[in-house]
């Protein structure tokens, strides 16, 4: 009996490196490919929500452009509003009036958009599927990316709850448990990356006291990075999985606001799936 085959696209984050991943998606989008579903983290789940609309080169627009304006991205931003990122700038005035985010074709495309949030209460990832593109599905993806300290907690259908990548930084097995067995992973590091704990666990720890699980979560998150990057590697062996990752390190920091920069690394993710587009499209369509 001939097996049967669910695709996804699943994104990790990596804030600004997640420029990669839109030049990925550009080239997808621009030669039909199309998955199941699909599945990010943070800048994974924020940026990637472009592909569910179908709106080429929106996400590298905005950046490029608004990269440099303080209610975007600024320490003032932080102080003022307690999000190095401004919600309400990133989150509403960009989408609703100065990029605008294309909510019909989002809503009127059927594949499942699921993002994953960490709870702070419990350290777990909670996944949401973005169908309607709404306030509350926007709301999702701000909260998949609002990352500690730098961000406020974000409260949505009952939880509270801080960045994806916390407690999944891939979320391959999610797919794979509501049975998507063929996926192709974008990741924004290259292969000889390994994570290492983060530098700012001092400060998490005084900052985020009252949730120890967050803590926790964050205190291992490196050795959880490593455990997933092993298993992404035997699945990518084995061919079950096909990962487009950066051939080198991407040189960019995480809150890069030189729009050259930014357009740099777009352009490695659009070099990294043309060369790979064959292998893409022979990989989803295999029976």
């Amino acid at each position: 009996m001939e097996k049967e085959f669910k695709t996804a696209l699943i994104m990790e984050g990596g804030a600004m490196r997640g420029m990669f991943t839109c030049g990925v998606l550009d080239i997808f989008m621009e030669n039909g490919i199309k998955f199941d579903a699909c599945a990010g983290v943070s800048a994974g789940a924020t940026f990637s929500c472009n592909y569910k609309s179908g709106q080429i080169g929106r996400a590298l627009r905005y950046n490029k452009k608004y990269s440099k304006d303080p209610k975007y991205c600024s320490i003032r931003s932080l102080i003022k509003t307690g999000d190095l990122y401004g919600a309400d700038f990133c989150y509403r005035e960009i989408p609703d009036s100065l990029d605008i985010f294309d909510r019909k074709a989002f809503r009127e495309n059927p594949m499942p958009f699921y993002v994953g949030a960490t709870d702070v209460y419990t350290g777990k990832t909670v996944y949401h599927n973005c169908t309607e593109g709404d306030e509350r599905d926007v709301l999702w993806m701000r909260a998949s990316a609002s990352m500690p300290v730098l961000a406020r907690i974000v409260e949505v259908d009952g939880y509270r709850l801080l960045d994806g990548g916390i407690s999944d930084p891939v979320p391959y097995r999610h797919m794979e448990d509501l049975g998507y067995n063929r996926n192709v992973i974008i990741l924004t590091q290259p292969e000889n990356y390994r994570k290492r704990r983060s530098r700012a666990m001092p400060v998490i720890k005084l900052m985020l006291n009252k949730y120890p699980a967050i803590i926790s979560a964050m205190n291992v998150r490196h050795e959880l990075y490593e455990r997933q990057l092993n298993e992404i590697k035997e699945r990518e062996k084995s061919g079950e999985s096909i990962v487009i990752r950066p051939q080198q390190s991407l040189r960019v920091s995480r809150t890069e606001k030189n729009p050259v920069e930014l357009e740099r690394v777009y352009r490695e993710g659009r070099r990294e799936a043309e060369r790979r587009l064959a292998e893409i499209k022979r990989f989803l369509n295999e029976k």
